[in-house]
């Protein structure tokens, strides 16, 4: 089965396509330019600039911290380092609170270097998702549990586990790949319901804790090589580098494990 590796650069049509051929998408963040360099020749196939920057990288409590100007600074240092990755970086806390506001924000993290801009939740984010796609800019969506929603969560926590919430996940779902969502990011999901509604989709979906009946994986590039953030470690996550022997060896065994479907399995799912 193709994995596009050493090939030519992805795209948002080429996701789309992947997910209709059964290819699973390997998705990694990165921070800066040397990491980018190695993901991006072991085969990864999506680079996300994750607001997870201001817990792993800036030493926060939470993402609320970070600002556009710093994903602009690491979507600048990230991009350098890529040639086939398709790169994405997120639309920090409240950076998306109107439209215009995240059309701004949009513009300078595409300038940057960024192909696509990830944004969290549906309700008013809907109008948001919509006028972002229809001025050409990509929008991935990113449900479930949503990290700059933790003060409403009162924590980080499993998402979608009772009948009504989802259901809720689920129309969500539909709405923003209907707003005009390329790609949708699934955190904390329980594996059933995850597998629900990437078959409901057109969309491809990235997990997270999700299970592996997600149409790809994203993990956090500290957590994915076992480093101490000062955060605990969550069950989704596997350190790689124990069995890969080195990052790069690491980010291939993970993207292997990905695209076969023995990562994740139960032990690493809800």
């Amino acid at each position: 089965m193709s994995t596009q590796t050493d090939s030519k650069p992805w795209t948002v049509p080429a996701l789309a396509q992947a997910k209709q051929e059964g290819r699973k998408l390997v998705m990694l963040t990165a921070y800066d330019n040397s990491f980018a360099r190695v993901l991006d020749r072991a085969g990864v196939d999506l680079v996300l600039i994750g607001d997870s920057l201001g817990m792993v990288v800036q030493g926060h409590d939470s993402t609320l911290p970070v600002t556009v100007d710093d994903i602009v600074y690491h979507t600048r240092a990230v991009a350098r380092g890529l040639q086939r990755a398709l790169l994405v970086a997120d639309l920090p806390f409240q950076s998306d609170a109107t439209a215009e506001r995240a059309l701004q924000a949009s513009i300078a993290l595409l300038q940057a270097g960024a192909e696509m801009v990830k944004l969290e939740g549906a309700g008013h984010k809907l109008e948001v998702i919509r006028y972002l796609s229809e001025r050409d800019i990509p929008v991935c969506a990113h449900l479930g549990l949503t990290p700059q929603s933790v003060l409403k969560f009162g924590g980080y926590k499993v998402q979608g586990r009772d009948q009504a919430a989802a259901d809720k996940l689920l129309a969500d779902a539909r709405a923003v790949v209907d707003a005009g969502a390329s790609l949708l990011v699934l955190e904390c999901v329980p594996t059933q319901l995850a597998g629900q509604i990437t078959a409901a989709v057109a969309a491809p979906t990235i997990g997270i804790g999700a299970g592996p009946d997600c149409d790809g994986q994203v993990l956090v590039l500290h957590d994915f090589l076992g480093l101490d953030t000062g955060h605990r470690r969550p069950k989704f996550v596997k350190d790689f580098l124990a069995e890969g022997g080195s990052v790069s060896g690491a980010v291939q065994a993970y993207a292997q494990a990905v695209r076969d479907g023995s990562f994740p399995d139960a032990a690493h799912s809800y």
